[in-house]
């Protein structure tokens, strides 16, 4: 055996390795699923307090802004107490944001709540990816990171048709159930997942460049190459929140009188099309560079975008609107996982998690 080929052997037994798949894919599947299971009761549930469609929306904004004030204390909280208590706290949070929203009895409440389901999923998505960067060499982050989406997009695949099934029942037990999977999801981390960076809150070190102070990260921040990072990193944030927030589905229900068993059926078919994608363009990344695909799938989504704004200006039909609900889901699929395994190549080793929270 050359070793090349043992090198290559020793990369797949990382990628695949029986913890791992425990730990970081298992739980993957687990929490996409029970976060599809409740998608499609959403737009469904924010429509029922009787809300028009701008006010619906606010289901949306205010589960991203939740996201948006957890980015920095999280990255805070992960350099400074560890990893993995922040992995287990972001699913034991969101657990109890999904109950509290099943017993919602306002919209004012929902909003609260969804508000808080939106910090919790903040505080596990960088813990999560705080662990593939501490443990995953370069060559692997591209096929960990689309490896871990790739299971999330199979939680999503039975996700939105179940939970469509279970709103027809009452609009509020999907959230029951995206409560509970929450907490399945990380019981196998609770036993088996060790601190990635057991130092992280080590009082001395021989090191003089061990520790950064916020004011120095921010100051590397700074740099050309980073803030050409960060830009991209926004707009790519805001073509992504049509997907990943919810909006196209929650248009469907206004715009198309769709209820959940439909949404289901949307966010299914997205599903479907886009794991195979963004498996295949994992290893893309690791073979040819990230640009290979964050180029033409940001490319493929701006059309998809424009396509869909086309036909809400004009009010095409719903077949136009799965055409392109598809079209933008494709585009997103070339670029999963690309901006994270980018922002992770780049971070600085010391104080990783707080220049990701910012």
């Amino acid at each position: 055996m050359t070793d090349i080929e043992s090198a290559n052997q020793t990369e797949r037994r990382g990628i695949l390795a029986y913890d791992q798949f425990l730990t970081l894919y298992f739980p993957a599947f687990v929490f996409a699923l029970g976060y599809s299971i409740a998608t499609p009761a959403i737009p469904v549930f924010a429509k029922s307090f009787d809300t028009g469609f701008a006010v619906a929306s606010l289901v949306i904004v205010m589960h991203a802004l939740g996201g948006l004030i957890a980015a920095v204390p999280s990255g805070f909280l992960i350099d400074r107490i560890g990893r993995r208590p922040v992995l287990l706290i972001g699913p034991l949070l969101m657990a109890l944001s999904s109950i509290l929203t099943a017993l919602a009895g306002s919209f004012t409440q929902l909003l609260a709540y969804r508000f808080i389901g939106g910090a919790a999923m903040e505080m596990w998505r960088q813990a999560r990816l705080a662990m593939v960067a501490d443990v995953g060499k370069q060559r692997q982050r591209g096929r960990q990171m689309t490896g871990m989406i790739g299971t999330e997009g199979a939680g999503r695949l039975i996700g939105p048709a179940l939970g469509g099934v279970l709103a027809g029942w009452s609009i509020r037990v999907p959230f029951v159930v995206h409560g509970f999977l929450s907490v399945v999801a990380i019981l196998p981390s609770i036993f088996l997942l060790r601190e990635s960076a057991p130092n992280v809150n080590a009082k001395t070190t021989d090191s003089k460049d061990s520790h950064l102070t916020t004011r120095e990260v921010l100051a590397l921040m700074w740099d050309n190459r980073y803030r050409g990072f960060f830009c991209a990193q926004f707009f790519a944030s805001m073509t992504r929140g049509v997907l990943w927030g919810g909006t196209m589905l929650l248009y469907a229900t206004f715009a198309y009188d769709i209820g959940p068993k439909g949404l289901g059926g949307l966010a299914t078919m997205s599903t479907i099309v886009g794991i195979p994608i963004t498996l295949s363009c994992g290893y893309l990344m690791d073979r040819f560079g990230r640009k290979t695909t964050m180029v033409p799938g940001f490319g493929l989504m701006a059309l998809g975008l424009f396509f869909l704004a086309g036909g809400a200006g004009w009010h095409w039909g719903f077949a136009y609107f799965i055409g392109g609900f598809l079209w933008v889901h494709c585009g997103q699929a070339v670029t999963s996982g690309s901006m994270q395994v980018l922002g992770s190549n780049m971070a600085t080793a010391i104080a990783r998690w707080r220049f990701f929270g910012f």
